[in-house]
């Protein structure tokens, strides 16, 4: 469950697997590239994302997917 801090919405590293439908190891190498901006970490030093960054997440995935269906 997404959590707010400071009234932001954020949500957790396995919250962005599933909404985008991806696996931690693809997030985490989408991270590692570059693809995304510098996430955040909460007091625990989890990752945590914005609704936008979810959204990049998902866009990211939908691009995969296209290519994947046009070859």
């Amino acid at each position: 469950m997404p959590t707010k801090i400071d009234g932001k919405v954020y949500y957790t590293t396995s919250e962005i697997c599933e909404e985008a439908g991806i696996s931690r190891p693809t997030l985490f190498r989408w991270l590692r590239l570059g693809m995304f901006e510098e996430t955040r970490k909460n007091s625990r030093g989890w990752r945590i994302f914005t609704e936008n960054e979810l959204n990049k997440v998902k866009a990211q995935t939908m691009r995969i997917e296209v290519q994947k269906y046009n070859e």
